[in-house]
């Protein structure tokens, strides 16, 4: 491993930017809108600006086709048992390169799978497909 910089200069000049107007030094660990966001790893999707959100509303866990792996289902778990989530946006995208050409492919097996987990019993869970060709978030499943 070599030093820090030098192919990643670019993000650390971006962090000291960062630095400068930084303000989320007393931010909770628990989301404020009680809300745990499941969506894709696509570079054209920003969770957080696509729902309306802030820095510290939200849980975002990213994975690629969004997809409800044992992985994500132990981070919700953990969300809603220890951080106060009660609200599970599973968002799907158009155009997605790691999953079905059909964004709601395999989405309502993903909610059942939630909806049906024991230690989620208390989230409602939501299912959602978001064109990145426009922005629009519209609910399915």
């Amino acid at each position: 491993m070599g030093e820090p910089g030098g192919m990643f200069e670019d993000l650390l000049e971006g962090n000291r930017d960062h630095q400068r107007t930084f303000s989320g030094g007393d931010l909770r660990a628990a989301p404020t809108r009680a809300l745990a966001v499941v969506t894709c790893m696509d570079s054209r999707i920003e969770p957080l600006a696509a729902l309306g959100l802030g820095v510290g509303e939200a849980h975002v866990v990213r994975i690629a086709g969004a997809r409800c792996t044992p992985e994500v289902v132990a981070s919700l778990r953990l969300a809603v048992s220890r951080l106060g989530v009660n609200r599970i946006a599973v968002v799907r995208h158009t155009d997605c390169a790691a999953g079905s050409p059909d964004p709601t492919g395999d989405l309502t097996a993903d909610l059942e799978l939630l909806r049906s987990d024991r230690e989620l019993a208390g989230a409602a869970v939501g299912g959602f497909v978001y064109d990145v060709g426009t922005g629009e978030l519209r609910p399915e499943g």
